[in-house]
């Protein structure tokens, strides 16, 4: 009976076998895609290792990043609340809300999706640049806060109707992940999701190694014309976020205005740190933490890293006569390939 039994199970076992070794095989003779373009104001590149090019389904995904949480769409779920219109919000929007509240308290509010007057006001958002008094920031203050904003019933719900909410310092890293769940659903396994410089990686790249992301020293480059690499990090099967006050920045009477907005005083911060990078599990929370540690500084970010190993962060400081100082987690260490 052993041995009959043993007879029936080999053909099984050599199909189970036969299998296998076609899915491996097909795996690994699948081509690398590369789909690249324009979205939410910035470049994609989004490559994966597919038969099909699924393009165009990554496009409709982003399309309903857009349509959810896109100030630039007029239709979208944040600027229909942004006109204070009765609108029930979609799922994407209710997860970047819930996951914006949170980081906000953790930070003690340094990352703030209703700080976009300020932005505004200060000359980064949608109008010209000009230098707001002290009247103008007392006045915005008033309304900028994320304990001014709650979720009730399903809808939002404002203390102040002239609060605004901006995602635009988280939308880009769940657009991230937004594409990168999209390829799993699809069965890939190998890609790597580059929105605006916010990355998702999976598995390995077409040369079958882990992937490497740089980082670019945060060299004064309104125009983004440089590029020069500061460091190399392995960050496979991780979301990697980088903010920083070397693009987006003017002087005034000699004196440099950057974008970063700290949302309890109203003023843009003043502090050395240049740049922050940080890896997590997922590019929504790396995305957000980005933000919230140029608004903090050094010290206050690390106390964050300090409660939080779970994330990774790689901060480029200004050390004096144009030289840069670096701090990075210790878990990072061996993730540093320069």
């Amino acid at each position: 009976m052993k041995n009959k039994r043993l007879l029936w199970q080999l053909p099984f076992l050599l199909f189970l076998v036969i299998g296998t070794i076609w899915i491996i095989r097909n795996q690994d003779e699948a081509e690398y895609q590369d789909n690249k373009g324009r979205i939410f104001g910035t470049f994609y590149q989004i490559k994966y290792q597919s038969a099909k090019d699924l393009h165009q389904g990554i496009l409709n995904e982003l399309d309903k990043v857009d349509n959810s949480l896109s100030m630039f769409n007029k239709n979208s779920v944040i600027s229909k609340i942004n006109r204070n219109e009765d609108v029930t919000p979609d799922s994407m929007f209710n997860e970047v809300f819930e996951t914006s509240h949170k980081i906000s308290e953790i930070t003690d509010g340094a990352f703030d999706i209703t700080v976009a007057p300020l932005v505004n006001a200060w000359g980064f958002g949608f109008k010209q640049r000009t230098m707001p008094d002290k009247h103008v920031i007392d006045s915005l203050l008033h309304i900028v806060g994320y304990e001014k904003v709650w979720m009730q019933n399903g809808k939002v719900c404002k203390m102040y109707p002239e609060t605004m909410l901006d995602c635009s310092g988280i939308a880009k890293g769940y657009s991230c992940d937004v594409v990168a769940d999209f390829l799993r659903a699809n069965g890939v396994e190998n890609f790597l999701v580059n929105i605006g410089g916010e990355i998702v990686t999976s598995g390995i790249n077409d040369k079958r190694l882990p992937w490497k992301i740089q980082v670019t020293k945060p060299v004064d480059d309104s125009l983004s014309t440089q590029s020069e690499v500061q460091t190399i990090i392995n960050v496979t099967d991780k979301a990697m976020a980088t903010s920083g006050n070397y693009r987006n920045f003017y002087y005034k009477d000699g004196k440099k205005y950057a974008h970063t907005i700290d949302p309890s005083t109203g003023q843009c911060v003043q502090h050395n740190i240049l740049s922050a990078t940080v890896i997590t599990d997922r590019c929504i929370d790396a995305d957000a933490y980005a933000t919230a540690f140029m608004v903090m500084g050094i010290d206050k970010a690390k106390a964050i890293l300090d409660k939080h190993p779970e994330i990774m962060a790689y901060l480029i400081c200004d050390g004096g006569n144009g030289n840069y100082d670096v701090w990075y987690s210790p878990s990072l260490k061996d993730k540093i390939q320069k």
